[in-house]
């Protein structure tokens, strides 16, 4: 995820300090790992040297100075080039679940690795009722529910692979071990 981008997003409804993109982001992208007020300052330190946004106001309501940053002409140029630039598929398949596999496939025998992928799989069930639950809330917001669409088609893509992989474990094992 490029939080660079995010921000700039973030910066485009209007300016906003520190505090308030943390909180947006958090509550626009739900499934992903909330941002540290570090990186969004810092981000924000190297938006402004880059001329991508510049300080909108600085108050000082009751406490420490709040900075306030606006979307200059430049940061609107660099989101829109962003948005518009297609992101290529994966030239290559970096998953601790595939790595997990292979490993277990040359490091233990074929039991231990369906036993290894059935427990995957019943671990991977449980996150998709989870995420079912999560989408079909009655106040679940939009956001929350793009989200856990998006979880939940990466899920039942590698319940797939789990069930073909299974099947496949004999021979992958013997090929492993030739």
């Amino acid at each position: 995820m490029s939080t660079t981008h995010v921000l700039l997003g973030l910066l485009s409804q209007g300016a906003r300090h520190g505090y308030e993109l943390k909180r947006d982001h958090d509550q626009r992208l739900p499934g992903a790992k909330p941002l540290a007020f570090g990186q969004v300052y810092a981000t924000l330190g190297r938006l402004q040297r880059d001329g991508l946004v510049t300080e909108a106001q600085r108050d000082r309501a009751g406490g420490p100075d709040r900075t306030s940053y606006a979307l200059t002409d430049a940061g609107r140029a660099a989101l829109d080039q962003w948005l518009d630039a297609v992101e290529p598929p994966a030239p290559h398949v970096t998953s601790t679940l595939l790595a997990k596999v292979t490993v277990a496939l040359l490091a233990a025998d074929a039991d231990r690795a369906r036993r290894y992928l059935t427990a995957q799989r019943q671990a991977h069930t449980e996150r998709l009722r989870e995420l079912t639950r999560a989408k079909t809330a009655p106040d679940a917001t939009l956001g929350e529910v793009v989200a856990a669409d998006y979880a939940i088609n990466h899920l039942d893509a590698d319940l797939r692979w789990l069930d073909t992989t299974v099947g496949r474990v004999a021979d992958l094992h013997r090929e492993a071990h030739q």
